[in-house]
């Protein structure tokens, strides 16, 4: 600190120092805040960031979001509802326009928009996080195989000769979900679990990812899905050229959805492709940050002039402004995304698709005939049982061969937890019934029904379970 800078503090007035607060911040260090308006202003933010970036709420929103929509589906609020998911979203530039329902537009573009936030969390993994270390992250991604080929294969056996279609329903894990009611336990699941967890529902999610793109669109138009590539191909360009604004990618997002879309392959690949290709790196040099920081800060001092007001003091707020630019770079372009749509995402885009989707009519329904329907059959026995007799199977064969070992502190109870867990499949199994039973009705409400009453079970199941054992191995 400079002198100037000593003889400012030791000169405030109690009056200015009333006004004025000190704020500790992450790092343990202290800054001057404004006012105690502003400090109260940026402790309700700090506060709306813990609630918007806890996993246990976000998944309770989608939750409530879901058995609302069971709840009107089953009342006469349904027909209205129906008619409103079949009105047109219409978007026009001059001459031109394009126009899809309202279901379109949250299962085919919003949920374009979670696909970009889980090929963030993808990109994230493989570059910092576990799925960098083959070695570490093998068996999690190998018993991710699993828990897709066994739920997989009991549909198919128990649908042979009827609605095969849907073998992929019961192959995928919702994050989301999953992650949240695992959290419910707290700090008494090992952190190895949860890892392991987390790498598992990624792993299972490119799984599901590549079903839905192999498996899942319409006969393709070559035409499109050509000029589908060239816009993946000026995406990479514009990566490896390091162009570290958001606003080309987002707008190039836009257009490679667009021909996606018309392509016939499902278009919220354009998400993962999108996130695959904007950087993950800063365009300034982190090492050399805090030395030009420290370089600035004697500038900064002598140019502020506490007796003037602040428009006035143009060279000041001049110097200001170049350290914000740099600040404002500093970020990765890949986290200041996942910054601005993670919140959106969890708040709006999947409860509104869960309400959207999760439209199950039981009315005049024969409760037996649903029961005993092989689709949902398949869907809620794939889920319940095919999951965590995958996860588990693959897991034991790997360790007791000699390729992988259990994470350390993790035990096979552990293990079987995480594969009872392993079937809650909300949002990925209806995005792939509504694929698989575009123009069968009935078949759609049995796998929507066996999903919901699958993950409901799955979450109630592997909660008490997984309290059980980690109660027992903290006592």
């Amino acid at each position: 600190m400079t002198k100037r800078s000593e003889n400012r503090i030791d000169a405030a007035t109690p009056k200015v120092a009333e006004r004025k607060a000190l704020v500790m911040e992450p790092g343990g260090e202290t800054s001057w805040l404004v006012s105690a308006r502003q400090r109260r202003r940026l402790e309700r933010r700090s506060v709306l960031e813990r609630i918007t970036s806890n996993g246990t709420i976000s998944a309770l929103v989608m939750i409530v979001a879901a058995v609302a929509a069971v709840i009107c589906a089953n009342t006469d609020a349904f027909f209205a509802l129906h008619d409103w998911f079949m009105q047109p979203v219409t978007v026009a530039i001059g001459g031109w326009e394009f126009s899809l329902s309202f279901e379109l537009f949250v299962n085919d573009f919003l949920m374009a928009i979670f696909f970009l936030l889980v090929g963030i969390e993808l990109k994230y993994e493989m570059t910092v996080g576990e799925l960098r270390r083959p070695r570490q992250a093998m068996l999690p991604m190998l018993a991710a195989v699993g828990g897709v080929v066994v739920p997989a294969t009991i549909y198919a056996v128990l649908n042979r000769g009827g609605a095969v279609y849907g073998w992929a329903i019961p192959m995928a894990t919702d994050i989301a979900f999953a992650l949240g009611v695992l959290s419910l336990l707290g700090s008494s699941v090992p952190p190895a679990i949860k890892v392991f967890f987390s790498t598992l529902a990624i792993a299972d999610d490119l799984l599901a990812i590549a079903a839905i793109a192999l498996f899942y669109g319409h006969a393709p138009s070559l035409v499109w899905l050509a000029a589908a590539a060239v816009v993946t191909i000026l995406l990479v360009v514009l990566n490896r050229r390091r162009h570290f604004r958001l606003a080309p990618y987002l707008a190039l997002g836009l257009v490679l959805w667009f021909c996606l879309f018309q392509s016939g392959i499902h278009a919220t690949l354009a998400g993962v492709i999108l996130a695959f290709t904007i950087p993950a790196r800063s365009d300034i040099n982190a090492g050399s940050l805090v030395s030009w920081l420290g370089s600035k800060l004697p500038e900064l001092d002598d140019r502020f002039d506490d007796e003037s007001h602040i428009l006035g003091q143009h060279d000041f707020t001049h110097a200001v402004r170049g350290v914000e630019r740099v600040m404002h770079r500093v970020t990765p372009p890949l986290q200041r995304l996942e910054h601005y749509i993670s919140t959106p995402v969890n708040f709006l885009i999947l409860p509104l698709f869960a309400f959207v989707n999760a439209q199950v009519r039981l009315v005049g329904v024969d409760p037996l005939s649903l029961v005993f329907d092989p689709v949902a059959l398949g869907t809620y026995l794939g889920m319940l049982l095919g999951k965590p007799i995958g996860i588990v199977g693959v897991t034991f064969v790997l360790v007791k061969v000699g390729l992988a070992d259990l994470p350390k502190g993790v035990r096979w109870p552990h293990i079987v937890g995480v594969g009872i867990l392993g079937g809650i499949g909300f949002t990925m199994s209806i995005l792939i019934s509504g694929l698989a039973f575009t123009e069968i009705p009935a078949e759609l409400l049995a796998s929507k029904t066996a999903i919901l009453a699958a993950s409901v079970s799955a979450a109630l199941i592997g909660l008490a379970y997984m309290h059980v054992v980690c109660r027992g191995k903290k006592r």
